[in-house]
């Protein structure tokens, strides 16, 4: 078993995700079950609706032991100032229980969502956590001037030329709030590990576990923090879908991997679409992405095989899902996240604890 990742009991958290309509139903009796069946976090999302810090500040005044997460915080929709603001706030109103996951998301969401410049995400990235990292510590007012971002904003980058550097009026409860990233390309994930204190994989593969832990090392290295390894985490989601038939239990996923693989971004640049074609999907993947961006979702949906899905998910009876845990165990996440009603969460921890 290949376990050097992470130490400890692996654990579980709840993902809300992000909203449709309007608010998730249950949610809250779903956290509070969570919360009772111990479970270690609860996790919120935005995309281009809801946003993450509000429903985790709601759902979270209800419980007392969860660990709070964003999975994830568009850094694009907030500046460093704004996101550190957020969670200090959160930190002090969960007595420390405030996890920061952070995201670039892609071009269509940051250009057309929220108007921001998107290239060299991975530059601004390592900028933007910096910032905030600096603004937690509260050690030395912020005067940052770096690519991407100015505090203050000098006369000469467009500002009256009356800002001036500033520290928090708030003290934080702890100067080190720990930060995710989420990630998928190599670099990304290598950068998650030397800057980050967490990794938040979207579509993870046990067969790709070897890939991120070399990309991982890659980033330890680079932090240049011997210890960081057993400290760090990956809290991924996991996609479990019980039921007595495979195929059918699949067909709850595929318009998920459809809406990602083929939806979720432009046809040059889906990260998502990247993921499973270094899986070995890429012809399924284009066949999706071709089909989807012609308004065909359901054909685009269909065209997933069994074995695409069971690659990044657990599906059909339950023992077959106990008995492919196993391998999933093995690999580098130390955290699985999990979604669905309230009354499947025990069966959640079974499968993957018991």
């Amino acid at each position: 078993m290949t376990r050097d990742i992470g130490t400890g009991a692996i654990k579980l958290g709840y993902n809300t995700g992000y909203w449709g309509s309007g608010p998730p139903a249950g949610a809250l009796e779903a956290i509070v079950e969570a919360e009772r069946l111990g479970f270690d976090s609860v996790w919120t999302a935005e995309a281009y609706g809801s946003d993450a810090v509000s429903p985790l500040a709601w759902w979270g005044a209800h419980t007392s032991h969860l660990r709070l997460g964003t999975a994830v915080i568009q850094m694009s929709a907030r500046t460093p100032a704004a996101t550190a603001m957020a969670a200090m706030s959160l930190d002090h109103l969960s007595d420390g229980r405030f996890i920061l996951g952070l995201g670039a998301s892609g071009p269509q969401v940051v250009e057309g969502w929220y108007g921001q410049h998107y290239p060299r995400p991975l530059a601004r990235t390592r900028e933007y956590v910096q910032i905030v990292r600096d603004i937690i510590r509260r050690e030395v007012p912020i005067d940052h001037h770096g690519e991407f971002f100015h505090m203050p904003l000098t006369a000469e980058q467009g500002g009256t030329g009356l800002g001036k550097p500033l520290k928090s009026t708030i003290h934080p409860r702890r100067k080190e709030i720990p930060i995710f990233l989420g990630a998928e390309g190599p670099k990304n994930v290598a950068l998650a590990a030397e800057i980050c204190d967490g990794w938040l994989p979207l579509f993870f593969s046990p067969k790709d576990d070897a890939h991120y832990r070399r990309c991982l090392a890659e980033g330890f290295a680079a932090a240049g923090d011997p210890g960081k390894a057993e400290r760090f985490e990956v809290a991924s989601t996991a996609y479990i879908i019980p039921g007595d038939d495979a195929e059918q239990c699949a067909d709850f996923v595929r318009p998920f991997v459809a809406l990602y693989a083929g939806g979720m971004g432009a046809r040059d640049v889906n990260f998502h679409f990247e993921v499973f074609a270094r899986m070995g999907w890429e012809e399924v993947a284009l066949k999706v992405q071709d089909l989807y961006l012609q308004g065909k979702k359901q054909e685009a949906a269909a065209s997933i095989p069994l074995a695409m899905v069971e690659d990044v998910a657990l599906v059909g009876p339950p023992a077959k899902i106990k008995d492919e845990m196993q391998r999933w165990k093995e690999t580098c996440i130390t955290t699985f996240l999990v979604s669905g009603p309230q009354q499947m969460l025990a069966q959640y921890a079974d499968m993957i604890l018991g």
